[in-house]
């Protein structure tokens, strides 16, 4: 009898999208049903992922150019990934995790024009199998997203991506959606809009769907 097995659940989509306030609920909800969750994010999660999110976020590695930047997400991914992602992963644990490599596909590639193979190879090469089971993106107006992203700051400026025009944003919500409409076997479209627990319950329902494993519990499985 073996436990039961990790599962790796990613949640994407653009600024203000909801992912931190989902992430919260269904981590609650796993917890309710006896699962062990780690709750992680990117760019960071481990110490010194975090110190290269504060590079990134600040702007500083912007004049450098969208492959820089993917280098240095990656970087952070690599540590990420080492430390605190299999690790958790081989415990059978349920990682749920705050932007992964489809974010480095949609802003580096699909915004910043990189070769999406470059970015294929780098995926490779630094994720290799440690794929996501599933990977949830949150789809919103990006109107909606900039303006529930503005409230949680308050008075602060943006970072290096909210400040980015509205343009950037619209291109953004459709580079998300072409990620879901090319892996729909792995990616669920949620729609983002309506109250917190009506986007809490789409969530719910797609992961009973596509994640039978996911109501395993702690109990042993065959």
């Amino acid at each position: 009898m073996a436990s039961a097995p990790g599962l790796f659940i990613t949640f994407e989509g653009g600024e203000g999208a909801g992912k931190s306030t989902q992430i919260r609920l269904l981590r609650e909800h796993l917890d309710a049903l006896g699962r062990s969750c780690v709750v992680t994010r990117e760019p960071g999660g481990s110490p010194r992922a975090e110190r290269i999110r504060e590079h990134i976020l600040s702007g500083a590695a912007k004049p450098l150019g969208p492959f820089a930047e993917a280098l240095l997400f990656y970087a952070a991914r690599r540590d990420h990934l080492d430390t605190v992602i299999r690790p958790a992963l081989a415990a059978g644990q349920v990682v749920l995790c705050d932007r992964f490599s489809d974010s480095t596909r949609a802003y580096q590639g699909a915004l910043g024009a990189l070769d999406p193979e470059l970015i294929r190879d780098l995926d490779r090469v630094v994720v290799g199998t440690t794929r996501p089971d599933v990977t949830l993106i949150l789809d919103v107006p990006p109107s909606l997203g900039l303006a529930r992203a503005a409230r949680r700051r308050q008075d602060g400026a943006g970072d290096r991506f909210e400040a980015e025009p509205p343009s950037f944003h619209e291109r953004l919500a459709e580079a998300f959606r072409e990620i879901a409409a090319a892996e729909p076997e792995r990616c669920v479209l949620i729609d983002g809009t309506g109250t917190v627990e009506e986007v809490a319950e789409r969530i719910r329902s797609a992961l009973e769907a596509g994640l039978p494993a996911l109501s395993g519990a702690a109990r042993d499985v065959a």
